[in-house]
C-alpha cells in the first residue's frame, strides 16, 4: 500500500525555519520531520512513498537523491573514478517525489497522482506532525467499517494551563495543560479506498479538508480511528522546541523502530 505524504505547503506560521527550506525538512535532532513520519510507517512494513511536493520541493528531491550516498561509508578511488559502498544503512524504502504545484492545495496535489494510486487502496498523512498511532490497528479499523475514509481523530494539547479551584474563588493549585476540552479534530495519518479521489473535483484549487471530506461526511463513508496516544504538529518554532527536547531526551514517544 503506498503511503501519500503532503509536503508542498509554504509553511508560514514556521517562517523562521522555512525561508530556505521546506517544513518537512525541519529537522528533529540531525533528521528532518519528514523522515521521523516516513520511519513510523517504516516500522509497520509500509515502505513505498509518495511525496507530493511544491514549495521548495527541490530541496527534497536532493535530500533523497543523496540518501543512500549518505547513509553509507565508502572507499573513493579518486584516480579510477570508482566508489566502493563498504558499508550501508539505509532504509528499504520506494520514494516517488513529485512535483504537485507550487500553489497547489491539498486535495489538488492527492489528485495529481491518481496515476500512481493505480485504482488501490492508499494511505495519507501530513508531512509536519508525528505520532505513536499504530499503524495496523488503524488500517483494520479502517477494513472493518469497510467505508471510503478512515481518519485519525486526536484531542491536542490544551494551549494553557488550568487553574483547580476550592470554593468559588480559592486557588488550589495549578495544573498541566489538558488536553483539549474533548474536542476530537483532524490528526492526519487516513487511509482511503480509491472512491476518495472522485470526490476532488475542483482540481488544484480543492481543498481536502473542504468540500472533499465534508462531502465524504454527508455521504456516511467518512470514519475516524481515535487515537489517544501521542500526537504533535509541527507548526511553531515552540514546537519544534518542544519537538527536539523529546527528541535528545530520549523521550520521543512516536519513535516506534529501534
Amino acid at each position: 500500500m503506498k503511503v501519500l505524504i503532503l509536503a508542498g505547503g509554504f509553511g508560514t506560521r514556521l517562517s523562521e525555519e522555512t525561508q530556505n527550506i521546506p517544513k518537512p525538512m525541519v529537522p528533529i535532532g540531525n533528521k528532518p520531520i519528514l523522515w521521523h513520519i516516513m520511519k513510523s510507517y517504516s516500522h509497520y512494513g509500509f515502505n513505498d512513498f509518495v511525496i507530493l511536493l511544491g514549495y521548495k520541493g527541490y530541496v527534497i528531491k536532493e535530500y533523497f537523491a543523496n540518501y543512500y550516498l549518505h547513509q553509507s561509508d565508502v572507499t573513493i578511488d579518486i584516480k579510477q573514478n570508482q566508489m566502493e559502498i563498504l558499508n550501508n544503512t539505509a532504509e528499504p524504502w520506494k520514494v516517488s517525489l513529485v512535483d504537485t504545484g507550487l500553489n497547489t492545495m491539498t486535495g489538488g496535489r492527492i489528485k495529481r497522482v491518481e496515476d500512481l494510486i493505480n485504482g488501490e487502496r492508499f494511505m495519507l498523512t501530513y508531512g509536519d506532525g508525528v505520532s505513536d498511532v499504530d499503524i495496523h490497528k488503524l488500517v483494520k479499523s479502517h477494513e472493518e467499517h469497510g467505508k471510503a475514509i478512515t481518519m485519525t481523530a486526536v484531542q491536542p494539547e490544551g494551549r494553557f494551563g488550568s487553574l483547580k479551584f476550592s470554593g468559588n474563588s480559592k486557588i488550589e493549585a495549578f495544573q498541566e495543560k489538558p488536553k483539549g476540552d474533548g474536542t476530537w479534530i483532524n490528526g492526519g495519518f487516513f487511509v482511503c479506498e480509491p472512491k476518495v479521489l472522485d470526490y476532488i473535483t475542483e482540481g488544484d484549487a480543492t481543498v481536502f479538508e473542504k468540500q472533499p471530506l465534508e462531502k465524504l461526511a454527508l455521504d456516511g463513508e467518512l470514519y475516524s480511528y481515535k487515537h489517544e496516544g501521542f500526537w504533535k504538529p509541527m507548526d511553531t518554532l515552540r514546537d519544534n522546541k518542544v519537538l527536539n527536547e523529546l527528541w535528545d531526551s530520549n523521550n520521543a514517544h512516536w519513535k516506534s523502530w529501534k
